[in-house]
C-alpha cells in the first residue's frame, strides 16, 4: 500500500457543547481534550476535560455525554463524569485528556493527572473506578516533575500495549512511547516524535494519536494550536517507535487537518474525525478518508 494522508469529508456535525457545571461553571470555561467510544450497551461515550473551571487546583474536570450512534448530533449531556483525587496522588483540578480502549473485556481509561498517565477501568464502559497500584495511587508513570505528562493514547501492535503520550521536561515538547504486555507494568520512555516545523516548545507535540494502516503503516497527529488557526501535523513511519526527532521530522511528514485534538474513530468500516469547535466550547465529527499522498 501506498503513503497516504487523511483528508476530512465535510460537512461536520456537532455532538456537544459548553455544559453546565452548577457552581463549577465558568463563563471563560473550554472543551477540550476528549476521548469517544462505545459502552457496553452499544451507547456512544464522550468524555472531555473542561479547563479554566471554578474547580480548585489546575480548573479542570471531566464531563460525559451520551450518544445513541455516532453520527447523531447533539448528544445528551451527562454531567461531571470524574474529578482530581488528592488522595490517589492526583494534582487538585489537574485531570487532562481522557483516553479509552477495552482491554480483554475490561474498559480502561487512560488519563493524565497532570504529572503522571493514570488508568481507571468499568465493565460496562460508563462507571469507571480507579485502578490503584501498591502506592495507593493510579499513576503508572511520568517524565519528572513539572514535565507535565498528558494525552495518553494507546495501541494494540502484536503481543503489547503501545502508550503514546505528551510531556515537555525542560520546556522541550515531544511524544513518547511505552510498551505493556498487561497494562500493569510498562517499559522505559521512546523518545518517537520531536521538533521539525512543528517546534519544540511545550505545547508542540500534543494529542498524540496513532492510527495503524494496513502494510504495516502508522500515521501519528500531533497538535501544535488549538482554537481559531488549530492545526494538526500527520507524520507517517513503518516503525511505530520512529516518527522523527527534530531535523528527520519533516521527512515524515505527510500532511495537515485545520483541526486541534483530533480523535480517529473506525465503526463500520468507515472512518471518521472527531476534533475540538474552534471556539473550544464543544465537540464536533466528519467523515475521514485515505487518500495516496
Amino acid at each position: 500500500m501506498a503513503v497516504e494522508r487523511p483528508q476530512i469529508v465535510e460537512p461536520w456535525w456537532q455532538i456537544a457543547g459548553d455544559p453546565d457545571l452548577g457552581e463549577l461553571t465558568a463563563p471563560e470555561q473550554q472543551v477540550v481534550d476528549f476521548a469517544v467510544w462505545q459502552a457496553a450497551g452499544g451507547t456512544w461515550q464522550l468524555w472531555s476535560c473542561i479547563r479554566r473551571t471554578r474547580e480548585a487546583g489546575r480548573t479542570r474536570l471531566f464531563y460525559r455525554w451520551e450518544g445513541r450512534a455516532l453520527t447523531q448530533p447533539d448528544w445528551t449531556p451527562a454531567g461531571i463524569a470524574m474529578r482530581a483525587g488528592p488522595q490517589y496522588g492526583e494534582t487538585p483540578g489537574g485531570l487532562q485528556a481522557p483516553h479509552v480502549v477495552q482491554i480483554n473485556g475490561v474498559y480502561h481509561l487512560f488519563y493524565g493527572d497532570w504529572e503522571r498517565i493514570c488508568v481507571a477501568t468499568s465493565l460496562d464502559g460508563k462507571t469507571f473506578t480507579r485502578r490503584l497500584g501498591p502506592d495507593g495511587t493510579a499513576g503508572l508513570f511520568g517524565e519528572g516533575p513539572e514535565a507535565n505528562t498528558r494525552d495518553p493514547m494507546v495501541l494494540r501492535i502484536g503481543a503489547h500495549w503501545y502508550c503514546y503520550y505528551t510531556a515537555h521536561p525542560h520546556r522541550q515538547g515531544a511524544v513518547y512511547c511505552r510498551t505493556s504486555a498487561d497494562t500493569w507494568t510498562w517499559s522505559a520512555a521512546r523518545l518517537v516524535a520531536r521538533g521539525g516545523e512543528a517546534g519544540t516548545g511545550p505545547s508542540a507535540a500534543e494529542c498524540p494519536f496513532v492510527v495503524a494502516r494496513p502494510g504495516g503503516h502508522y500515521y501519528l497527529f500531533r497538535t501544535q494550536r488549538y482554537g481559531q488557526d488549530a492545526i494538526t501535523r500527520v507524520y507517517h513511519s513503518t516503525d511505530p517507535f520512529d516518527f522523527g526527532i527534530d531535523a528527520a521530522a519533516d521527512r515524515h511528514l505527510v500532511g495537515t487537518v485545520p483541526v486541534a485534538a483530533p480523535e480517529v474513530i473506525e465503526h463500520g468500516g468507515e472512518y471518521y474525525l472527531a476534533a475540538l469547535l474552534p471556539a473550544l466550547k464543544g465537540i464536533q465529527i466528519a467523515r475521514l478518508q485515505w487518500v495516496p499522498v
